[in-house]
């Protein structure tokens, strides 16, 4: 079995994974934040900045799980 990989390097640049996990969260979090906007469903949030904040932490753990392999 490979070891875990501490860091992962893009052109001679390392990265900590979870640096790169949260960079995808951002852009997925964005995302979803314009389609509930879209579809009109974050009028049903008291304080939609604070979803914006759950759902970031929420796709960094899910996202960092798969990108950083126990």
């Amino acid at each position: 079995m490979p070891p875990v990989p501490h860091e992962i390097a893009i052109a001679g640049v390392f990265f900590p994974p979870l640096l790169l996990a949260a960079a995808i969260a951002v852009g997925v979090t964005w995302l979803t934040a314009i389609l509930l906007n879209r579809f009109r469903l974050s009028r049903f949030f008291y304080y939609p900045p604070l979803i914006f904040l759950a759902l970031f932490v929420l796709y960094t753990g899910v996202i960092g799980t798969i990108l950083i392999p126990v």
